[in-house]
């Protein structure tokens, strides 16, 4: 979706579960519009927050057009066997889109389109590296191809469904994810309190949530240093993704099993 549209709407890092909710990448041409949907990885969940992902792979599959599947260069079949078989069975086109094949040889990356023919007969499948945009402009062409004729959903300069306090709390964890280990980052949770735009200066104030004590000491480091260099790399990104320089305050507080809580998670927007 980020090399599609141009712009880094989808937070990336080595990370399993870096991506946590439903985010929409709007991409819109001279005779198309296309509605992108990045969605969580498939996990079997563990607590209410990894449920409450799972529930936006769902939404995602049932309205979409075509289902975009992205796999790296030696990844085998989904951890979820029954989401597995309804991609087999499903009359929905699928394009298998075989990434990082960069990092591979070429006997290797045959390998693996031979096995994912076999894996998923139903799919198209072209390898790619959206990291160096080879293969990429391919894929758009034939998604817009597969596209149902309707009229233009969004205007034709909107990019994104999300509000600005949604990417700053993204690109904190973002450097979260990047910076911490274990379990800190799948602990931790962003909310944006103050957004100010000016003509010249966007003034930000977020708080960065953790489950415990010993993680908040953890977060916010020796003498304050972890903390400021997540805030610190943060405003770096925020000034490119805003292009105005940014003022960014960070807190860290305690919010006492978040991850498990319903009541918390429908105030993060984990609720599609």
């Amino acid at each position: 979706m980020n090399a599609f549209i141009g712009e880094k709407l989808s937070i990336i890092t080595n990370k399993a579960q870096t991506t946590r909710h439903r985010i929409l990448g709007i991409l819109s041409g001279d005779d198309f519009q296309m509605i992108l949907s990045d969605t969580p990885g498939i996990i079997k969940p563990a607590y209410t927050l990894q449920e409450s992902m799972m529930n936006f792979v769902k939404s995602a599959f049932q309205d979409a057009d075509v289902l975009v599947y992205l796999v790296e260069a030696g990844e085998k079949a989904l951890k979820d066997e029954d989401f597995f078989q309804k991609l087999k069975n499903t009359d929905i086109p699928i394009l298998l889109l075989l990434n990082k094949i960069d990092l591979k040889d070429q006997e290797f990356v045959e390998e693996q389109i031979s096995y994912w023919q076999e894996e998923l007969p139903n799919a198209e499948i072209y390898a790619i590296s959206a990291l160096n945009k080879f293969g990429v402009d391919s894929v758009l062409h034939r998604l817009v191809e597969l596209l149902p004729e309707s009229p233009a959903f969004y205007p034709k300069d909107q990019m994104t469904d999300k509000p600005e306090r949604f990417f700053v709390n993204e690109k904190i964890r973002e450097k979260i994810l990047i910076h911490y280990k274990k379990e800190i980052p799948y602990s931790v949770e962003v909310e944006t309190e103050e957004f100010i735009e000016d003509k010249n200066i966007i003034r930000i104030r977020s708080l960065i949530m953790v489950e415990r004590e010993s993680q908040r000491g953890i977060i916010i480091g020796h003498q304050g240093k972890g903390v400021k260099r997540v805030g610190t790399e943060a405003r770096k990104d925020l000034e490119k993704f805003f292009d105005k320089k940014i003022h960014l305050e960070l807190y860290v507080k305690v919010n006492k099993n978040w991850r498990n809580n319903a009541q918390q998670l429908k105030r993060f927007g984990y609720d599609d």
